[in-house]
């Protein structure tokens, strides 16, 4: 039986949710087509299970993201909705399913991301590069986006996915720097930056992480995780504001406006970054077709 847990519960006032964050519902032909598709095929998306904002338009535009080994995380992060627990065994077919996924939808941009798999020897880091090549191979007009774990920062897994070579290699920070030991428990700020930093030296034709607002992050912290992650040689970022999957994650401490989300994207245009999403729906994989540019 799998051993299933939850993130730890905290009690904090609910703050009602601006104008700003109110989403229409997505329309257009291609969305249509591709709702359908994944109806009548039973894909599996990031996009249709995390309920994303942006579906609509990431999907109008030829972009989905999906999510490999499986759905439950050896880690107890305080924002994510993913179930924390003892996963169950690999599926060693997945490659292809993923691969053929993606081909069923048409997919022009694909975003690959998993749960950590603390409990696996390789971290995972195989299943990642068979999805990758088998992508690749099934797909071959398709361009790849790899949403990575840290793998604990260990070389060895992270070669794995330099070696076959995906157009944007990302891992998220998800917060400032004081505030990473409440957020991601088991992660390590410094380490995802080596990890970030490691990737470029090594080969990594673009880079990329995302960062989450309203988590009581101060303003000049912002700035000092932009200027880190430059630091690392970081092609792409993300900022958008944290929304709280259910009352037992961590509480948004605010809302932050759409000014300030727009004084944070030029603040990492003038550091130097290729490209800078930044806004209160902004999600990782926002705009990802246009970050191999």
């Amino acid at each position: 039986m799998e051993d299933v847990k939850t993130a730890p519960t905290v009690k904090t006032p609910v703050q009602k949710k601006p104008k700003w964050l109110r989403v229409t519902l997505p329309t257009g032909k291609k969305y249509t087509e591709l709702r359908g598709l994944v109806d009548k095929y039973k894909l599996n998306t990031i996009c249709t299970s995390g309920s994303c904002p942006n579906m609509g338009e990431c999907w109008g535009e030829g972009t989905a993201t999906f999510m490999i080994l499986g759905n439950i995380c050896t880690r107890s992060c305080g924002f994510c909705g993913v179930q924390t627990g003892r996963p169950n065994a690999v599926d060693w077919a997945e490659p292809e399913k993923v691969a053929r996924s993606i081909k069923i939808m048409g997919i022009k941009h694909a975003v690959i991301t998993s749960v950590d798999r603390d409990d696996l020897k390789d971290m995972g880091s195989v299943i990642w590069a068979e999805t990758i090549l088998a992508i690749k191979r099934m797909n071959p007009n398709t361009t790849l986006e790899t949403l990575l774990p840290d793998f604990q920062g260990i070389s060895e897994h992270l070669d794995r996915i330099l070696k076959v070579k995906p157009e944007v290699i990302s891992h998220n920070m998800e917060t400032v720097k004081r505030l990473t030991r409440s957020v991601r428990i088991q992660a390590k700020y410094d380490r995802s930056l080596e990890v970030l930093k490691y990737l470029k030296e090594n080969g990594a034709h673009r880079t990329k992480s995302g960062i989450m607002l309203g988590l009581g992050e101060e303003k000049e912290e912002v700035f000092e995780c932009l200027e880190h992650l430059r630091d690392a040689k970081v092609d792409v970022v993300t900022l958008g504001q944290y929304l709280q999957p259910s009352k037992k994650h961590l509480s948004v401490q605010r809302f932050v406006s759409p000014e300030e989300f727009k004084e944070f994207e030029e603040y990492g245009k003038a550091l130097g970054f290729r490209h800078v999403e930044s806004g209160p729906l902004v999600r990782s994989s926002y705009k990802a077709h246009k970050h191999i540019e």
